[in-house]
């Protein structure tokens, strides 16, 4: 005889450390070939204001400009990181003498239209060659990130930059596109919705009875007003148990159900005429008892196996990630460490291991957004396991969740299962030297 059980959550926090190194280059734009142009690199005429005190006259001309950026295919909700690169510009040096080094400090904006409209700034590093009285100020990277709020195609266009010179005072020289309404389209995005989660579900007062007694069932999780059946399951069939029930306003429904079929060996809940993975709730497992009376001479013999339970233990506490170079930013490196999920409860229910993460936060409270952090899980199985292990998709973490391993519904399910995962944290360049640290959340149900 089995008995079964309800799904339990199970929560664990991880501390992610990364830390910024203090060496490093500008960022450039990729190499192109000789006599290519690079792809989204545009031109577009600008008219440059020098400060007043340079007594400079305005200067009028193209802007070689390139926006990038680190995700074209992004989910919404996630973070974008974007570069707009000034390859040319007509402003001019706005000192008297020569401009030394690492004394020009560039900020921008990014123009969105489409699917999301709006401005994003990017602000770049002081960093800069010495330049020569009278000669054009050169080429600048400038970085910012934002979030993504709406599916479909996004166009970023280069705005108007300010480039300010702290020698041999505070100077801004600013520069606006000539023609606003004609500004090119350098980079394009394509966002996709998220995935709309199935939080359908059906609990049971008790997990086993004789044949015809009612079980009192709860769903939850379903549109409030919703029509359902509650339905005993025999595998993957329906068997002949059911009643109907109406999701109150908080999308809840309690009934009893008469099980009388002995083959039931697990109850659903759905809505419309028939159960789908995306409008019905997972099983939970029920047992019927056979008390059926033994002839003369006859004596019944009964080994119960007793259910467990689902959980989950992890190697280590703490996570550190691999160090990247200040300005160059980049991918730091890591892994969450072993994951080892046990599931002793028997019946016909899989489970799912899902992962969030916070935003980093570091010096000053300078944050990296938790959409930088990514996965690849991994998931095996042990020798014997009755169900298969089956990885989540490589992408993005952040603090909408993602999957990391699970196992699918089945007439028999359990075992125990090893889970690791691979991880990217992508680190803005120029991000400030230091600790950022988040809490990576793994829930188990």
């Amino acid at each position: 005889m089995r008995t079964g059980a309800r799904k339990r959550r199970w929560s664990a926090a991880v501390g992610l450390a990364v830390l910024a190194a203090t060496a490093g280059s500008a960022l450039s734009a990729p190499a192109a070939a000789e006599g290519e142009t690079p792809p989204g690199q545009v031109e577009f005429p600008t008219h440059c204001l020098p400060p007043q005190e340079a007594g400079l006259p305005p200067a009028d001309g193209p802007t070689t400009a390139r926006i990038t950026v680190d995700n074209p295919a992004p989910q919404v909700g996630d973070t974008v990181t974007v570069t707009y690169q000034v390859v040319r510009t007509p402003a001019a040096n706005p000192a008297g003498g020569e401009l030394p080094a690492d004394v020009l400090t560039p900020t921008g904006r990014i123009l969105l239209a489409g699917a999301q409209s709006g401005e994003v700034t990017v602000v770049g590093a002081k960093r800069n060659d010495p330049v020569r009285a009278g000669e054009p100020l050169p080429a600048v990277p400038m970085t910012g990130t934002f979030t993504v709020t709406a599916p479909g195609e996004t166009t970023l266009a280069p705005g108007g930059y300010t480039l300010h010179t702290s020698h041999p005072l505070d100077l801004d020289t600013t520069c606006t596109a000539a023609e606003p309404s004609a500004t090119p389209v350098s980079a394009r995005l394509t966002a996709t919705a998220l995935p709309t989660a199935n939080l359908r579900s059906v609990f049971l007062a008790a997990a086993s009875g004789r044949p015809g007694a009612k079980v009192k069932v709860t769903a939850a999780g379903f549109p409030p007003g919703t029509a359902l059946t509650v339905a005993g399951r025999a595998g993957a069939a329906e068997t002949a148990d059911r009643v109907s029930a109406t999701a109150d306003e908080r999308g809840t429904a309690t009934v009893e159900l008469p099980v009388t079929d002995k083959a039931t060996t697990a109850v659903i809940a759905y809505e419309g005429p028939a159960w789908s993975a995306s409008r019905g709730s997972g099983p939970a497992a029920y047992t019927v008892i056979d008390a059926a009376p033994m002839t003369a001479g006859t004596r019944k013999v009964t080994a119960t196996v007793e259910p467990g339970a689902l959980g989950m233990t992890q190697a280590g506490e703490d996570i550190t990630l691999g160090a990247v170079p200040y300005g160059d930013g980049g991918a730091a490196p890591g892994r969450i460490g072993t994951v080892t999920v046990t599931d002793a409860r028997g019946g016909p229910a899989g489970w799912s291991l899902t992962g969030k993460v916070t935003d980093f936060t570091g010096p000053g409270g300078v944050r990296i957004p938790g959409a930088s952090l990514s996965w690849t899980p991994t998931c095996v199985a042990a020798a014997g396991s009755p169900s298969t292990c089956t990885p989540g998709s490589a992408g993005v973490v952040g603090p909408e969740g993602a999957l990391l391993a699970s196992t699918a519904n089945a007439p028999l399910v359990g075992g125990t299962f090893t889970i690791d995962a691979t991880v990217t944290l992508r680190v803005p360049p120029y991000t400030p030297p230091g600790a950022y640290t988040a809490v990576l959340t793994l829930t188990l149900s």
